[in-house]
């Protein structure tokens, strides 16, 4: 007879208001790295932020290639830089914002594939959660508690 695997997720919906100061930081930071993107083909701006456990705060954009393969997402991009630059230092938060270059307002874009395997990746590395921060719908935010919620069934080094 078959079972049934019930998973639940917890998604706080946030008002800017409700945002912590930090949280607004990061995603200030994102919205503002997000123009630093080069993205010629897509015209998709993506930014990432990421505050470590010392407040240090991190960034990273979205980088195309003309053979699509070889680009980058943001979120990779700040995980990979902060890893080389702070590779001890754990991450308190990831905060992503992402829109169109022809428009001024945030989407409601939430990580790839690839880079939810990623940020797993280092949730994983440093044995505690993850949240994660993004654009919600109508301006509001979505802040999940670990990237595990974005990805419930991980794989990582235990599989191999």
């Amino acid at each position: 007879m078959a079972s049934e695997l019930n998973i639940q997720i917890c998604i706080d919906v946030l008002s800017t208001d409700e945002l912590t100061q930090q949280e607004r930081d990061a995603m200030l930071l994102a919205q503002e790295t997000a123009k630093d993107a080069y993205a010629p083909y897509s015209n998709f701006l993506v930014g990432a932020a990421l505050v470590l456990e010392d407040n240090t705060m991190f960034k990273g954009s979205n980088q195309e290639n003309a053979a699509y393969p070889s680009g980058l997402c943001a979120e990779r991009t700040a995980l990979f830089a902060m890893s080389a630059h702070y590779p001890n230092k754990k991450i308190k938060l990831i905060a992503v914002a992402a829109r169109r270059r022809s428009e001024q307002h945030f989407l409601s874009a939430m990580p790839c594939g690839a880079c939810r395997q990623v940020m797993a990746e280092y949730e994983h590395k440093q044995g505690e959660p993850i949240p994660v921060l993004m654009h919600g719908p109508e301006g509001n935010f979505y802040r999940l508690r670990s990237v595990s919620d974005l990805l419930p069934f991980q794989f990582n080094k235990e599989h191999l």
